[in-house]
Parts: structure tokens; C-alpha cells; sequence
């Protein structure tokens, strides 16, 4: 149990962020219970696996009510896959607060760079993540909502890259649609390869190494498919071209 506990707990990683003692009181209390909740939750579902698990009895480990549980997490599957939204965020984030004269690609290669490097969970490979993939591949709701979370990705990174071009984030046109499917798909596919390698036993450490060069050899296809940088690059020469 303990071997489960702590892999469980390499997975989720860090119970906190560092700017959260800037936060108020309350909204730290809530993401503590949040977390709290996703620990307990992890815990059981690497152990007994995901669909022996009832929400109510993580409710009863994390020492909360039923109703309190999908308070945080409307969906049982969100208990796992907890760190969606954050995905999303950062994603975003990162094309929207790129560096001045930073192409969007360039920006999100920083990221994902940025991301390994500080052995953050949505940054690749782990001790312990090997339990986390097995889990979500011994269950059918897990895989379903894996591949919502794709889409949800896909989405709000064409929203994100429509802008950067100078378009519309919520009607993103063709080519910021494009874009954000071939980077998605090419990050996913670094990921599928790292959590295969973990799966048939492959050492955390040996994995990271190399998964740093898969991750640059991955932007660099993108960089030659997009010709360049992506959407932004190709917007704003064809906003350049109906002004002149």
C-alpha cells in the first residue's frame, strides 16, 4: 500500500503552487480540500482500480461528503484526470503571454521545455506515472474522457492561436484549427511514447532524458510543417496584405 501511496503521489505531484500563500484564505482552503480529494481519489483508483471505486468512498477516504466530491469534480473521471483545466490554462497561457516577437510554436516549445525540465506532471515522464497510464488503460471511461480532454485541448488552442493571428478566439478559422490539431497531435504523440516506454519498464530518468530530445525533435517536424511558426506568422502577413 505504501509503494501505491507514494506512486500515487508522484503522479499528482506538488500539493501546492508557490504563488498560492499569495492567495486569499478561503481559495487556498478550497484548493487544499481539492487536492486532498484528487489524493485520496488517485490513491484508491491506482490501487483497486478505476471503476471499483465508487465516489463515495473517496468522499469517506478524503474525509468529505459525496456531494462536497462533485462539488470539485462534476465527473467521477475528473477525479483522475484532475489536471485538465490546468492543461488548458497553460496552453493558452503560454501562446497568449509569449515574448515579444516569440512565434506561438516557438512559445509552446518553450513550454513543454519549461515543463520537463521542472518535473511538473503534464511535463512527461515520472516515477510512478507507469500506475497512472495503466490505470487509465484498464478502464474505458478513463480512455473516453483522455480523448474529450484532447478535444478540449485542441479547441482552446485554436481559440488561442486565432488570436495570436489577430482573429476571433471563439470562431478560429481554418488554418488556427489545423495548427492546433497537428501541434496537439504531435505533443500527444511524445507523450504516448514516454508513457509506452514507461509501461514496458523503462527507468523514469533513462525516459526523461530522451524525451527532452523527442519534445525538440517534435517542434522542430511542427515548425517545418506550419512553415515557420504556425497561424500567427501566416495571419498577420494576411492582415499586412489586405491593409497595403
Amino acid at each position: 500500500m505504501a509503494g501505491k501511496k507514494a506512486a500515487g503521489e508522484s503522479v499528482r505531484g506538488s500539493s501546492g503552487d508557490a504563488g498560492d500563500a499569495q492567495l486569499p484564505l478561503r481559495e487556498r482552503k478550497k484548493r487544499l480540500t481539492r487536492q486532498r480529494i484528487s489524493a485520496a481519489a488517485t490513491e484508491l483508483f491506482i490501487e483497486r482500480g478505476f471503476d471499483d471505486v465508487t465516489v463515495a468512498e473517496v468522499a469517506r477516504a478524503a474525509e468529505v461528503s459525496t456531494m462536497t466530491v462533485f462539488n470539485y469534480f462534476p465527473r467521477k473521471e475528473d477525479l483522475f484526470l484532475d489536471r485538465i483545466p490546468e492543461a488548458v490554462e497553460l496552453i493558452v497561457r503560454g501562446v497568449r503571454e509569449r515574448g515579444a516577437g516569440e512565434e506561438p510554436l516557438a512559445a509552446l516549445r518553450r513550454l513543454a521545455l519549461e515543463l520537463l525540465a521542472q518535473g511538473h506532471p503534464l511535463g512527461g515522464p515520472k516515477e510512478g506515472f507507469q500506475h497512472f497510464w495503466r490505470t487509465v488503460l484498464d478502464s474505458p471511461a478513463l480512455r473516453a474522457r483522455a480523448r474529450e480532454a484532447v478535444e478540449e485541448i485542441e479547441g482552446a488552442l485554436a481559440g488561442a492561436l486565432a488570436e495570436a493571428a489577430g482573429g476571433d478566439p471563439a470562431r478560429p478559422d481554418r488554418d488556427a484549427r489545423l495548427a492546433a490539431a497537428l501541434i496537439v497531435a504531435g505533443w500527444r504523440t511524445a507523450f504516448v511514447e514516454a508513457a509506452a516506454r514507461q509501461l514496458a519498464g523503462d527507468p523514469a530518468e533513462a525516459v526523461a532524458v530522451d524525451h527532452e530530445a523527442v519534445i525538440r525533435h517534435t517542434f522542430e517536424v511542427l515548425e517545418r510543417a506550419l512553415s515557420g511558426g504556425g497561424p500567427g506568422r501566416a495571419g498577420r502577413r494576411r492582415a499586412a496584405r489586405r491593409t497595403a
